[in-house]
This record gives C-alpha cells, structure tokens and sequence, in this order.
C-alpha cells in the first residue's frame, strides 16, 4: 500500500485527483511521485508535495493536513484510501465503488454525485454532502455516506438513491429537492428539511421544525428500517426499529417524500 505523506499544506488548494486507486494500483512508487496534480494554475507532481513510501497496491494510505487538498478519490472504482487526518473538498466526487475512511474533518461536496462505495468520515463535514454539483439534475444515485459529526447545509440535495447517516447536527435544507435514497439524522436538523423533495425517505431520531407543506399522516414501526439498521449497526450507528410520526411532501412538488419523525417505542 503505497503512504503519502503531506510535507506542509499547500498556500493554494492543491487538485489531486490523480490520487486513486484505479490511477496508482500497479504503479512504482517512482511513478506515483511523478503523477500530475495542480496547484493553483501550476502543473507540479506528486512527488513536490509528499513523500511516498510503501509498496504498489490497491489502497492508499494518507497522512497529514490536507484540507487544502481536494478530489481525493474522485470516479474510484475499487480499492480504498485511508486519510488520517483533516481533507478538502470535493473528495470522493463520483466516486463508483471501493471505500474511503476519514479519521479527521472533511470539506464541502463530500461524495457529490456517487453512484457507489462507501464514505465514514469520522469528523465534521461541510455542505452539500452527496449533491448535484450546480445545474446537474441529480445528486448522489448509490452508495453509502456516513458521518460520526456535523454536516453542513443542502445534505443530499437532489440525491436519487443510496443512503446518507450523520450522527451531529445537519444545518438547513437537509434533503433538498431529494428525488430518492434515505436520509438519517441522528440528531436532527435545523430549518427547511425535505424542502421542495419529491420522492426519498428522511429518517430523524430528534424533534424536526417541519415546513407546512409536510402533513402526519400516521405513527407507526417501519418494517423497512430493519435493513437499514443491521447495515448501520455494523458502523456503530444504531437506529431504533419502532415509534415514528410519518409526515408527506412536500406537497409543494411532487409531494410523494415521507419524514419519519421517532417519537416513543410502540
């Protein structure tokens, strides 16, 4: 597994895309130094911001401050990278398959318009966590994103599929314009969650100030929040099975989103 070592962040955000699996599986690590990224409007490599050790592989292990660092990961299909510490935006953008762990913070975009694989950021992260970048019709459409702090606002905007978990507290428009996928936020959310969606699932384990466009509907126990539960149990996130107030909307679009809303077990 080849170690990428960040000597001193970059004074400008620092594009490494290049940094993969699918890119550097197979490579030297003489190759993976002289691997392009850019910083600011300079084409540099690899090799002028990390020290690389370790053995060719499928994994990538990375440590230091990367915050100025963005689109780690970005369309990986397999393998996985380790980052042990703060990173930037925009990582894991389109990402299709394999797994990304981060010990530390991340930016905005986190995840934005997977389709597959697995995001466990252990730490806060910013806005617009599995969303359509600006003028796409659709966000995240598969995968799984989970985050043990806080998130930022538009989390899961225009997302299709997949599923989204954050154990802090998200800010506004969590579920915006969803069309699709699941939300779960363990600590519920600030104003405006599920604006204008049309279709998905929000799950939140704390009281909502929901909009007046979403009407109860009934209380009951999802049968499906089983599935969800085991998988996210596996991660240390625990889901309960029963008691939840179910809301539809938001009748100002499409109207066919549901809130679920946990009150007290059944």
């Amino acid at each position: 597994m080849p170690t990428l070592t960040l000597r001193e962040p970059p004074t400008v955000p620092l594009e490494a895309e290049t940094i993969t699996p699918d890119v550097t599986a197979g490579l030297t690590l003489d190759a993976v130094r002289a691997l392009p990224v850019y910083h600011g409007k300079r084409k540099l490599t690899v090799g002028d911001f990390f020290t690389v050790a370790g053995e060719p592989g499928e994994s990538i292990e990375l440590h230091g401050d990367l915050t100025r660092v963005k689109w780690l990961g970005k369309g990986m299909t397999r393998g996985a990278i380790h980052i042990h510490g703060h990173v930037g935006m925009h990582l894991g953008a389109y990402l299709a398959g394999g797994r990304i762990d981060v010990t530390g913070n991340a930016g905005d975009w986190v995840g934005g318009e997977m389709s597959g694989g697995m995001i466990h950021v252990r730490g806060n992260v910013g806005g617009q966590v599995g969303a359509a970048y600006r003028g796409s019709a659709s966000g995240m459409s598969g995968g799984t994103i989970l985050v043990e702090g806080n998130a930022g606002i538009e989390l899961g905007m225009r997302m299709k599929k997949g599923l989204i978990a954050v154990k802090g507290k998200v800010r506004d428009f969590a579920g915006l314009q969803m069309k699709g996928g699941t939300l779960v936020l363990m600590s519920g959310a600030e104003l405006r969650t599920g604006a204008w969606m049309q279709r998905g699932t929000i799950v939140s384990l704390a009281p909502l100030r929901l909009l007046p466009t979403f009407a109860a509907t009934c209380t009951y126990s999802p049968t499906f929040l089983r599935v969800y539960a085991r998988h996210l149990a596996v991660h240390g996130f625990t889901l309960p099975l029963a008691g939840y107030t179910r809301y539809a909307g938001d009748s100002s679009a499409f109207g066919k989103g549901e809130l679920l809303v946990y009150t007290t077990p059944q």
